[in-house]
């Protein structure tokens, strides 16, 4: 790997980072824009580049750093309801990126295919985790589709639009860097 790669694989996980703490807390799931930098980072870097800088971003943040929302870090979040989002950070992201690397156009249509992929990958491990923590853990009694509603539904349209942007900036990005 390249300095420039290492520099932007850094930068990525560190815009998760802030994306973070931009961020409105709903229930059990906060609104953030850090969709907006994993998506992108899908874009503008290749598939496991994409993967590391979220697993950076991950790794920061079980040490103790306080990356994730609410400006929060250490091992215990492993036990918060949207850490399952994290984890689908790294596989969203990588998905994201094999697309445009599987594309031959790179374009905005492939770029916001690519993104509202990696987002479905994003919500069913978000999901998935958000119904599993709560009925396991927290013992609550959730029905899945409570965990659909409240995990996805009332996020859909604003991250619909973070997908959007995220295309629109990782095009112009990518055809900055070459």
């Amino acid at each position: 790997m390249k300095t420039r790669d290492l520099v932007i694989i850094s930068l990525f996980s560190i815009l998760t980072a802030v994306g973070a703490y931009i961020n409105i807390p709903i229930f059990y799931v906060p609104f953030t824009l850090q969709i907006v930098f994993v998506i992108m980072s899908g874009i503008v870097l290749d598939s496991k580049k994409a993967a590391i800088s979220q697993i950076v971003y991950l790794l920061m943040g079980l040490i103790g750093i306080p990356v994730f929302a609410g400006g929060t870090g250490g091992i215990q979040v492993i036990l918060k309801p949207s850490f399952g989002y994290i984890l689908g950070f790294i596989i969203g992201a990588y998905t994201t990126g094999k697309v445009v690397e599987k594309s031959k156009k790179q374009n905005l249509i492939v770029f916001t295919s690519a993104a509202l992929l990696g987002l479905l990958i994003v919500y069913l491990f978000g999901v998935s985790y958000l119904y599993i923590i709560l009925n396991l853990y927290f013992k609550k009694g959730v029905t899945m589709f409570w965990a659909v509603k409240n995990g996805i539904l009332i996020f859909l349209p604003f991250d619909l639009i973070k997908c959007f942007i995220a295309a629109v900036v990782g095009l112009k990005i990518k055809k900055i860097l070459g």
